[in-house]
């Protein structure tokens, strides 16, 4: 998508560790024009999907997902990292290794939200090394509601995480797919889609 290829060229910054930083328009700071964009361009690429519900993960994909949500006239259910005393005791839960915090987390979803009857599109804001979309998946089989595609704001092309996902054969459609990073330079390079 040129629009949030453009946007991360001008507003991205490339830090060491593989990490770019976004948050002036997608992390922290949200840019709720790109996302609406954004959601269009995800309802054009699952057009005639049966989805009923978006699933994402706290903390940074729960504003994308709600656009999308909203685009697609469905609600939106997003995992918890932490177990808090207003859940109930009944929900599905795995572990995630998130690649930007170096931790492992527990993700937790109630099984009111998400049962058989579902068919999900599952929407985050970075797919990296794909654990948190694993962990997404393993949520959704063991629910066993059908994964209809994935939806990515931005992927890192040069890691492991989308050869992942596609060799599952699950349609994942990233809208920008970052080839390369310098960090000595801040030069990005995306890859031809």
């Amino acid at each position: 998508m040129k629009k949030l290829e453009e946007r991360i060229l001008k507003d991205g910054i490339v830090r060491s560790g593989n990490v770019l930083k976004v948050d002036s328009f997608i992390n922290h700071q949200m840019d709720m024009e790109l996302f609406e964009e954004m959601a269009k361009e995800w309802k054009r690429l699952f057009a005639g999907k049966p989805i009923n519900k978006i699933l994402t993960i706290e903390a940074s994909g729960i504003g994308i997902a709600a656009i999308v949500a909203k685009e697609f006239g469905v609600p939106v259910v997003f995992a918890k990292k932490s177990m808090s005393i207003n859940l109930d005791y009944d929900n599905y839960c795995t572990q995630i290794q998130s690649f930007t915090h170096g931790k492992v987390y527990d993700v937790i979803v109630s099984r009111k939200f998400l049962g058989p009857e579902d068919h999900v599109l599952i929407i985050d804001d970075f797919l990296a090394n794909g654990c948190a979309l694993l962990g997404l998946l393993n949520l959704v089989n063991v629910a066993g509601a059908v994964v209809e595609g994935i939806g990515v704001a931005v992927e890192k092309g040069f890691q492991k995480g989308g050869d992942m996902i596609r060799e599952k054969g699950i349609q994942l459609e990233s809208l920008a797919i970052v080839e390369s990073m310098d960090e000595e330079n801040g030069t990005i390079i995306f890859r031809e889609q």
